[in-house]
């Protein structure tokens, strides 16, 4: 796996959504996109982190961002997460890991596959904006944010 650095175009990818559609990264050019891979559904702090995106989502919306959330979970259990806490952006099933592995994601133990927490801000070209790799599930919305907003100055 090539590492991944700012200002290179970032990984494409086709996953399906817990909104039961398919998701390129393509289709969002012209956007800021926030590509966050999170461990598992229902969990305290991926729960914690979502809840935070959902919460500040009219804020990012504004700022010409979507949000897209991806780990192996199957899009059934995405459904389920994204319906209980009323997400309004789509979470993307990698269920192969195939996506988490090209963004540096993806953690195996034996069979046992899960991403790590790591989010990827990528430009209106396509490109690779800004790479986190230690996130706070408490703080990472708000950081996104500011850096939206120095992006738009």
């Amino acid at each position: 796996m090539q590492k991944l650095v700012i200002n290179q175009p970032a990984p494409a990818f086709e996953l399906e959504g817990s909104d039961g559609k398919t998701h390129r990264l393509d289709q969002y050019q012209g956007h800021w996109v926030i590509l966050y891979f999170y461990p598992k559904d229902n969990t305290p702090g991926c729960t914690l982190e979502a809840c935070q995106f959902r919460d500040n989502f009219s804020q990012m919306r504004d700022l010409n961002s979507i949000i897209l959330g991806i780990n192996t979970d199957s899009v059934q259990s995405h459904g389920k997460f994204a319906k209980k806490h009323q997400f309004p952006f789509p979470l993307l099933s990698d269920a192969d890991g195939e996506v988490s592995r090209q963004y540096g994601c993806l953690f195996k133990l034996g069979p046992i596959k899960f991403c790590k927490r790591h989010s990827f801000i990528i430009d209106p070209n396509g490109n690779l904006a800004k790479i986190y790799r230690q996130v706070s599930p408490t703080k990472h919305a708000a950081e996104i944010i500011e850096f939206l907003q120095q992006q738009d100055d």
